[in-house]
């Protein structure tokens, strides 16, 4: 019983200095952040988290977004007020798969980095870690834009109270030197069920929404600018790829090349500008093979 216990208690020895070894590697690594990178990506460790510098940033540039106009402008003009010092807002980019929404903010970024704006990747299962970051950067001289992507919360997850506190539910003030941009395929961004209305009341003409209705779209409502994303019509789809057998190419642009992007659409059952690209880049590879 005696070399029993005395095994149990050397295990949990073991276990206690690596825990403390992570701990302290984690502690190391934030300490060290590469300041010099422009794009980063936010790890978390046991005790604490750091910046992971991303070397090779996904390049996107603004004129090949195709049918997003007013968005891009206004995503354009909000970023550059940041970066001018100005009053600027955090964004919700929502709306159908694939049309731009990500891109849009890294393209966007792209267009201001050369005036010093840095961009930092955070992951949903890191939104926790939000509070952690904005202090890590509040104290220094650089514009940090963070990027939210692809957020949704399912029923019970309480993730999104980290973003909640950075965007405007902290006694302390919001960060001057950091924007957060988000994407979602939903306005609201966690699910909303029917019989949550049952609750809502209706009294002299005005309109009481129950609690739970009420959480869910004070979430979205703490970004300033919303920007809606819709599925491209189908002119808007073929001038997408047309815009690609240029860039990608160049190819011929004819009613055969019309006729196979449109069935390329259907059968992934939607048009958009990520499936324009994709498209694109299978025609132009079987094209090649043929050649």
């Amino acid at each position: 019983m005696a070399n029993e216990l005395e095994l149990q208690l050397q295990r949990l020895v073991a276990l206690g200095e690596a825990a403390l070894l992570q701990w302290q590697q984690g502690q190391a690594s934030s300490a060290e952040t590469d300041w010099q990178a422009s794009a980063w990506r936010w790890r978390s460790r046991m005790g604490g988290g750091y910046l992971q510098p991303v070397r090779q940033p996904h390049q996107v540039a603004l004129d090949d977004l195709k049918n997003v106009e007013a968005q891009k402008q206004c995503l354009l003009t909000n970023t550059r007020q940041f970066v001018a010092g100005l009053p600027a807002n955090n964004v919700l980019l929502t709306g159908a798969r694939g049309t731009g929404k990500s891109s849009l903010v890294k393209a966007v970024w792209q267009a201001c980095r050369a005036d010093g704006l840095k961009l930092i990747e955070v992951e949903k299962t890191h939104l926790y870690d939000l509070p952690e970051i904005v202090e890590l950067v509040s104290g220094r001289p650089e514009q940090f834009l963070i990027f939210c992507d692809d957020l949704s919360f399912e029923e019970g997850d309480h993730g999104y109270q980290g973003l909640k506190t950075v965007l405007d539910g902290s006694i302390a003030g919001p960060s001057a030197n950091v924007l957060i941009y988000a994407t979602s395929n939903r306005r609201h961004l966690v699910p909303e069920y029917f019989s949550e209305n049952a609750a809502t009341r209706y009294e002299g003409g005005e309109i009481h929404f129950a609690e739970a209705v009420e959480e869910k779209i004070a979430l979205s409502e703490r970004f300033g600018i919303w920007l809606s994303f819709s599925s491209f019509s189908q002119d808007e789809y073929l001038r997408a790829v047309a815009h690609w057998l240029a860039v990608l190419g160049p190819a011929p642009w004819d009613a055969e090349v019309q006729r196979e992007a449109l069935l390329w659409a259907h059968t992934r059952g939607a048009r958009s500008g990520r499936i324009a690209w994709q498209f694109v880049r299978d025609y132009l590879g079987r094209r090649g093979l043929a050649q």
